[in-house]
């Protein structure tokens, strides 16, 4: 029987042969609100649970992709299955977030990990302070190589477990890397962070099923940077469709590297995109099970073309594997 990703807690840097058919389901844990912090306190705020609200983080752009800032509640509408929902709470305070890397270990990133691993730790580096990060490194097998920290030196321990071999079973990596978040993550405001130079070869899971797993009620931000310029044809295709779909489903971004000297740029950039979104809150009016599709649009007075990055949706009362077991 293959060990889940979260066993590793006891025994850091094991070996994975990939999640059980069965994997375990998450704890449903309360979304939270984010209320002052009591009289000192290191922090601006602290989260307070809030059963039964939906939360949503949004990031605006304008139409040259740049993060735009400071819009109140008043110019964002949030709809649910079409059906406008009221925005119960609002805030574009900077939220300290519970964020996992996922590093390829594969074979053909043994030249390219020295410079992805500096741009993790950079991108660490940039983001709170207050951030509690975890390391897993995957092949065609899986390592929890740092568990959830904010030590740089121990990130930087768990970046070092370079084995670059074999396969990419990043579908596999991505659901176990989903379960831990939603199982340990203390934040209410969850990134998983994706670092890949190939298409999927090895995982038992396929890109539906680990959609559908991201979309999950409490299914966090997955932002994604490609690294697939040498790839050509259908192979790069796939890739980038992946990694798109992945992305634009949970409300992140995917972004392809020209070459390894952009990648310290666009974790930085990442960095603080996630530092500067939006989040509300809303209690769903709607009643019908499955996928609920949110549409989330910002209308500013004076400003045009404005794009809004959000999550396209979830399954209602899914969390974490129990989304993933339907499709079977």
């Amino acid at each position: 029987m293959a060990l889940g990703l979260t066993c590793l807690l006891a025994l850091p840097g094991a070996a994975q042969q990939g999640p059980s058919p069965e994997p375990v389901t998450p704890p449903s844990t309360p979304q939270a609100q984010q209320v002052p912090a009591q009289k000192g306190s290191n922090s601006p705020y602290v989260f307070r649970t809030n059963v039964g609200e939906v939360l949503v983080h949004a990031t605006v752009l304008d139409k040259k992709n740049h993060p735009v800032t400071g819009l109140p509640q008043s110019d964002f509408t949030v709809a649910e299955n079409g059906v406008p929902q009221k925005i119960d709470y609002f805030t574009s305070e900077d939220a300290p977030v519970s964020l996992g890397l996922l590093i390829d270990n594969s074979g053909s990133m043994r030249t390219k990990r020295p410079e992805v691993d500096r741009a993790a730790l950079n991108f660490v580096k940039a983001s709170n302070p207050d951030d509690e990060v975890f390391v897993v490194n995957f092949n065609d097998e899986y390592y929890l190589d740092a568990d959830f920290t904010n030590n740089v030196a121990k990130l930087q321990d768990g970046l070092d477990h370079i084995d670059s071999r074999g396969g990419t079973a990043l579908y596999d990596a991505t659901i176990a890397s989903l379960d831990h978040l939603n199982q340990d993550g203390k934040k209410p405001k969850k990134v998983l962070l994706i670092i890949t130079d190939g298409e999927d070869d090895a995982s038992r899971y396929t890109l539906e099923q680990t959609v559908r797993m991201a979309q999950a009620e409490k299914g966090p931000l997955i932002y994604c940077i490609g690294l697939i310029g040498d790839m050509g044809g259908s192979e790069k295709r796939h890739a980038e469709r992946a990694l798109k779909a992945l992305a634009e489903a949970t409300g992140g971004q995917a972004f392809f590297a020209k070459n390894l000297s952009e990648v310290d740029a666009l974790t930085h950039e990442l960095a603080g995109e996630i530092r500067q979104q939006y989040t509300l809150a809303y209690r769903s009016n709607q009643s019908a099970p499955g996928f609920r599709r949110i549409d989330v649009s910002v209308h500013a007075p004076h400003m045009k073309d404005l794009k809004v990055l959000a999550r396209s949706g979830y399954y209602q009362g899914a969390s974490g594997a129990s989304a993933l077991r339907s499709t079977q």
